[in-house]
């Protein structure tokens, strides 16, 4: 069970519900076409294709959201290849990347380990799926509790280790000049954290960012509810849907992380400053590098 389990037992795990996937738009559209298609691998894309305020648009091939590459297979991997990516940062703890494996890479691109604290939800999840008790996994999960575990995982992003992991990302995309790819467990809460900030900075309209959070739903919609089929099956869990609201990404979410950003550093342009200790000439060079 544990190769199946490691899908659903990410960090915040992923998404369900298509029933819940924002209504298609425009700019959905770019990302949908910009998605990496890998049979190891369901939420990995390239950011670019957005435009900015002022009608700009985010370059293609500099940056790459993906979740776990541990299950990449062989013509995965050379399609990573013809990607000449130039480095690979893994957001993931030591926990999560001992349970699942190490990424699996093309040769010769250099890893970048830069765990960010999941608050320890990995490891409880684990707990509490193993328990097979309903009416403790009711008590743990139930009745809005599952998400308040995941408020506290985004008020975690305004710590101060994690403010730095977030930041140093930043500063990579502003300096590479071959794509860099980075990624958590599903590719949802860090990542799509890190990937509402970065879009933000140059310039894509904050509507527009949310959106590209909110797509992981529907690309990870499929194999989350197979995740939670195969989890009852195996009878670790009477009522695996407790585990949707650990597996979506939501508005409610974000919203924690962003409110938290305001109450601490007023706005957005002294979160970048202040908070992720970036320049103006760093995000001068963010916007540079990364659209065009």
């Amino acid at each position: 069970m544990k190769i199946s389990l490691i899908s659903l037992l990410a960090a915040p795990l992923s998404a369900l519900a298509l029933l819940s996937a924002p209504t298609a738009t425009a700019d959905e559209e770019v990302t949908t076409l910009a998605k990496i298609e890998l049979q190891g691998a369901v939420n990995v894309r390239d950011i670019g294709g957005y435009r900015t305020y002022d009608g700009a648009k985010v370059k293609t091939k500099k940056a790459i959201r993906a979740d776990s590459l541990e299950k990449l297979t062989a013509s995965d991997i050379q399609v990573l290849g013809g990607y000449n990516l130039k480095q690979v940062i893994d957001l993931r703890t030591q926990a999560e990347i001992q349970f699942s494996g190490p990424d699996k890479l093309p040769s010769g691109v250099p890893l970048v380990a830069r765990p960010i604290d999941d608050t320890g939800l990995f490891t409880k999840l684990l707990q509490v799926i193993q328990l097979r008790d309903p009416v403790k996994q009711e008590e743990m999960l139930g009745g809005g509790k599952a998400e308040q575990i995941m408020g506290g995982v985004y008020k975690s992003f305004l710590t101060d280790a994690s403010r730095a992991a977030f930041g140093q990302t930043i500063r990579d995309l502003a300096n590479t000049d071959r794509p860099t790819l980075y990624h958590c467990t599903a590719g949802k809460d860090r990542t799509g954290w890190l990937t509402y900030l970065t879009l933000r900075a140059v310039g894509v309209p904050e509507r527009t960012a949310r959106q590209d959070y909110l797509l992981s739903n529907q690309y990870r919609a499929a194999a989350d509810a197979a995740l939670r089929q195969q989890v009852k099956q195996a009878g670790l869990m009477q009522n695996p849907d407790l585990l949707i609201p650990l597996q979506e990404v939501r508005d409610a979410y974000l919203d924690t992380a962003i409110r938290e950003m305001e109450a601490k550093y007023g706005d957005f342009g002294k979160f970048l400053s202040q908070g992720l200790g970036l320049d103006a000439g760093t995000i001068l060079k963010l916007r540079r590098n990364l659209v065009s």
